[in-house]
């Protein structure tokens, strides 16, 4: 079994693209109900993102697994495969692993380096882990995937490459605005997005901030959180949205909600009898899909930062040292992940090869024992010692070896050799393991693993 990645993000298509694909938490369950439907995927993970759809499963076979994979996510977008195939990215095994890594040190984010995207995989692990379609495999390659992430931040100094959308966002919205201190702020939604902002805008010296949430009660709550902070802060429902913009002088809106949240008419009432020349408003869009109506942005003093905006203006960004760095340690751990694998598939070839010589050592002393059965135990004991000692030391150089030369790419062969050296039948339970546990082509080198990208030539990038 193998690993095999299938994913959309801002690299390869179109906010309107990846707002078809992207999944709600409503539609996480049922997504990876589907993969696992199929006779070819046996653990299946979601990540869904403001930027990104990624799927990573284990597959049984790479065309089956990738046929199976693509028509879910077709399927969830009301759409033909062929109608994605040009957005599509594929990875495969050792190129799967690495571009999982490389998501987890923040450096395929639209902000490289942006911390958030830790949290987004430690959550979409626990769904998966939840609803039961996360194995052995995926436990451990998500695992590895946290901690190669925290090791980057904590290592490379990346994070000073970008903190996150939101803090991009914000940005543009002072370019526009002027400071954004003393000012008012209206953050549409209060999930982990909504408080991000409200963290961002605090720190940037924001006036007030009012937290508009279809639950009421989730807003009030990081209210209280904000005025513990000593900031001006304030729950509103949904249905006050014109009121409150038309106070404001930024709008946040991050709600995650499948639909438009903030409508032309919130807006347009907001701005009745506003001198928008003296009194601009700047929307930040970050909901994926949309929750400001398109539209906003043809109102006059309107400015509105979206994701599509922000993916062209970040789309340049240069890389720094801290990037390479990571980048760095993310090929190391990579390696340090597959030699981990080939060593684990040839343990159990070693464990099977000193079961075997202890059994011999167990017939040929029984045989001493029937041959001199006047021997007395003292003598018959140190027999049985020095008989061990001797085959303990002719397999310690071996399987020491074994261990060290599996570490290589194409070390499994060098686990083959030993089976069939000394005939170890491969349907023993020690080697039979092996097999069970791989978690994807241990054997395969990181630099040959298939990587497959199933845009169109000539696509875009």
């Amino acid at each position: 079994m193998s690993l095999l990645l299938v994913g959309v993000s801002h690299r390869t298509a179109e906010v309107s693209v990846l707002e078809r694909v992207t999944v709600s938490p409503d539609d996480t369950r049922k997504v990876l109900d589907d993969l696992l439907t199929g006779e070819h995927v046996t653990e299946a993970m979601l990540v869904s993102t403001c930027n990104r759809v990624e799927i990573y499963a284990v597959v049984e076979t790479f065309h089956g697994g990738l046929t199976e994979v693509s028509t879910v996510l077709a399927r969830h977008a009301h759409a033909e495969v062929s109608d994605l195939t040009d957005h599509l990215y594929v990875h495969y095994a050792g190129s799967a692993v690495e571009h999982l890594f490389s998501v987890a040190a923040g450096l395929d984010s639209m902000v490289v380096g942006e911390a958030q995207i830790l949290g987004q995989l430690r959550a979409a692990y626990a769904d998966a882990r939840e609803l039961g379609s996360a194995g052995r495999v995926l436990h451990e390659l998500a695992q590895q995937a946290l901690r190669v992430g925290k090791r980057a931040h904590a290592e490379t100094g990346i994070d000073a490459a970008g903190a996150s959308v939101v803090s991009e966002a914000l940005a543009d919205a002072e370019r526009a605005l002027g400071d954004l201190a003393g000012r008012r702020a209206l953050v549409v939604g209060a999930g982990s997005m909504g408080a991000l902002t409200a963290a961002h805008l605090r720190r940037g010296g924001i006036g007030e901030i009012v937290l508009a949430n279809r639950s009421e009660e989730n807003a009030e709550r990081l209210a209280v959180a904000l005025r513990a902070e000593g900031v001006t802060a304030r729950a509103a429902g949904l249905d006050a949205l014109g009121a409150e913009i038309a106070a404001a002088d930024v709008v946040v809106a991050c709600t995650g909600a499948i639909g438009t949240v903030v409508g032309l008419d919130d807006v347009r009432q907001g701005l009745a009898g506003r001198d928008t020349t003296a009194h601009p408003l700047v929307v930040c869009d970050l909901g994926l899909p949309r929750d400001v109506d398109a539209r906003v942005g043809t109102l006059a003093g309107v400015t509105v930062v979206d994701l599509a905006a922000l993916g062209e203006r970040l789309g340049s960004a240069s890389a720094g040292r801290a990037v390479e760095e990571a980048r760095a340690v993310v090929a190391e751990e990579v390696r340090a992940y597959f030699a981990a694998q080939r060593t684990a598939e040839v343990a159990p070839t070693v464990t099977a090869l000193r079961r075997r010589a202890a059994e011999v050592v167990d017939a040929e002393l029984l045989r001493l024992a029937g041959r001199l059965p006047d021997l007395d135990e003292r003598a018959r004991d140190e027999v049985a010692q020095s008989v061990r000692r001797v085959v303990d030391k002719l397999l310690h150089t071996p399987t020491v070896q074994v261990k060290r030369l599996a570490q290589s790419p194409g070390g499994d062969t060098y686990a083959e050799a030993l089976r069939e050296l000394f005939e170890l039948d491969p349907q023993t339970p020690a080697v039979l393991a092996a097999t069970e546990t791989a978690s994807v082509d241990p054997g395969e080198p990181v630099d040959q693993a298939l990587s497959v990208d199933t845009r169109a030539p000539g696509s875009r990038r």
